[in-house]
């Protein structure tokens, strides 16, 4: 995963997040999230991660459980250890051995627009 803007935000195992997560920068999540999750950078579960939560990023890695829909931006890469709730959206997908996806995925290229700086309940796409 690439460094964004130099800002990252880590939400350690133990800690759990309630509501819509918005971040310009990286986020890394090892610890539980429910509500909506946007990020114009990079997004990274880890392993212990629960995720209840629709997300849109630029990139993402993936080794917890989401459940929601994800759409990416770039590439999304799928662990192992990653367990897939929902629909998926993306330009380049990288499913690794073991990963579980229950839900539809679609690889149309279309250009996802991430807003910048506040929660967006659309997801705005350009075909």
């Amino acid at each position: 995963m690439a460094k964004g803007n130099g800002q990252e935000t880590i939400i350690a195992l133990g800690v759990r997040v309630e509501g819509d997560f918005v971040s310009e920068g990286d986020v890394v999540i090892e610890g539980d999230v429910n509500g909506n999750i946007q990020t114009a950078s990079d997004l990274r579960i880890g392993e212990q991660a629960k995720i209840k939560a629709d997300i849109l990023a630029q990139n993402a890695v993936i080794a917890g459980e989401v459940r929601g829909n994800v759409t990416i931006a770039g590439k999304l890469e799928l662990s192992p250890s990653a367990r897939i709730i929902g629909d998926i959206s993306v330009d380049v997908l990288s499913v690794l051995s073991g990963a579980q996806i229950n839900g539809k995925v679609t690889m149309d290229g279309s250009e996802v627009k991430i807003p910048k700086g506040k929660p967006g309940k659309d997801i705005e796409t350009e075909e």
